[in-house]
């Protein structure tokens, strides 16, 4: 006999449902976010594995291992040369304390002459700002100590999720198709199909973006002649991704590390390339 239940109680429980999958799926971000990230990766690894298989006569396991770790090779070299030209950057700490210095004079002196606050008054402003940064340091430290850690860990299990899925991927498809009626197994395949497709094309024109941008973004930072051009490029291509905020991430971090390497006369040209930059990214590529 089947039972009609009333509009509220199905809105009730689906309310519930929700509410119940968004603290399951909150309590779980250590392992959902790597498994996605491994899921998204393990897709755009596919072809490759599959060429291994099919052209090279690689076992299944030797394929997933080799794209796995050629992934995960790439990923790190990124990573490593950017810790190196961080590296190199601390070399030029004193120069920006001297460009921040000068700034700041010009700044305080500026302040004086159009709103008539002396100087004094500033500089005990400036050491109560202070005091309370400092205060906070030790939280900040400790933060940042635990996002490395994240990172570190994010990555690991990102590679064996990756790995686990390239490995199992006919498990994995038989459990889905398993899981519905054989009426249903055409429908199942092909939305499958049509979903790893999808995905893959997205992935792709993704990263052909960032590489794209990233070329665009090497090829201004080389003609304005700032110091970290392969650096900031790379970040710009990466953070480009985020839509708005990273793009103005990345304008803040090279006019910071231009001002300080390059002085205040290359910040505009960063601004204006950057801009220029984002304008054909949003709009041709």
């Amino acid at each position: 006999m089947n039972q009609t239940y009333p509009f509220y109680v199905k809105l009730s429980c689906i309310l519930i449902s929700i509410v119940i999958l968004g603290f399951l799926a909150i309590i779980g971000e250590q392992i959902l976010i790597p498994m996605v990230l491994g899921l998204l990766l393990a897709i755009l690894l596919m072809p490759m594995c599959r060429f291994m298989e099919k052209r090279l006569r690689f076992p299944r396991g030797l394929s997933s291992i080799v794209a796995s770790v050629l992934a995960l090779a790439i990923i790190g070299f990124v990573i490593y040369e950017l810790s190196i030209q961080v590296a190199k950057l601390s070399n030029d700490w004193p120069q920006f304390q001297k460009q921040f210095i000068t700034l700041t004079d010009d700044l305080q002196s500026w302040i004086s002459k159009t709103f008539g606050v002396r100087r004094k008054d500033q500089l005990e402003y400036l050491n109560d700002t202070a005091k309370k940064s400092i205060s906070t340091g030790t939280a900040i430290v400790e933060t940042a100590l635990r996002s490395i850690g994240y990172v570190l860990m994010l990555t690991g299990f990102t590679f064996l999720f990756t790995l686990f899925f390239l490995l199992y991927r006919t498990h994995l498809l038989k459990f889905l198709v398993a899981s519905f009626s054989e009426t249903y197994h055409k429908t199942v395949f092909e939305i499958i199909d049509n979903i790893q497709f999808m995905v893959k094309k997205y992935l792709v024109g993704l990263f052909l973006q960032m590489i794209i941008v990233t070329i665009l973004s090497f090829i201004a930072y080389t003609i304005i002649g700032v110091k970290y051009n392969f650096m900031l490029a790379i970040l710009t291509g990466i953070l480009n991704i985020l839509p708005y905020i990273g793009i103005f991430t990345a304008l803040l971090i090279g006019a910071l590390i231009t001002f300080a390497t390059a002085g205040i006369s290359h910040v505009l040209f960063i601004v204006i390339a950057i801009i220029v930059i984002h304008a054909i990214d949003g709009n041709i590529i």
